[in-house]
């Protein structure tokens, strides 16, 4: 005999997700509201892509209702643009210090290999000491 799932009002799933992002433990109140964890961080994470319109309703989202949700939330970092234009900064920053260190091992390697002597044939001394 299977039992039905559960379905919880938008309301419901607002109230939970306001407890989350004031800092509750997930297994706090996962337990007190009896929902599966995996279910909290599905709204949670709704919530913060889409708001409490996210939080519609039970099942699976409508299609391309969360590739809208998803619009919308980059939308509206484009305009705030204070924590993602840092973001990518910082990202930009990281990835000019690896090709400085790419560049740098590969002028290693260039060395190593010009000063190497060919090792082929019979009474050749090896490469490296």
């Amino acid at each position: 005999m299977s039992k039905k799932p559960r379905v919880f009002s938008r309301e419901f799933k607002l109230r939970v997700v306001r407890r989350l992002l004031a800092g509750e433990k997930m297994s706090i109140v996962a337990q007190e509201s009896k929902v599966l964890r995996k279910d909290l961080y599905i709204w949670r994470d709704r919530y913060r892509t889409g708001g409490a319109e996210a939080l519609r309703g039970a099942g699976r989202p409508r299609k391309g209702e969360e590739l809208a949700v998803l619009k919308k939330s980059l939308q509206g970092a484009a305009v705030a643009g204070g924590g993602a234009g840092q973001r990518i900064a910082e990202l930009e920053r990281k990835v000019g210090q690896q090709q400085v260190e790419l560049d740098f091992f590969r002028q290693a390697l260039r060395q190593v290999e010009e000063a190497r002597r060919p090792s082929t044939g019979l009474g050749v001394t090896r490469s490296t000491r």
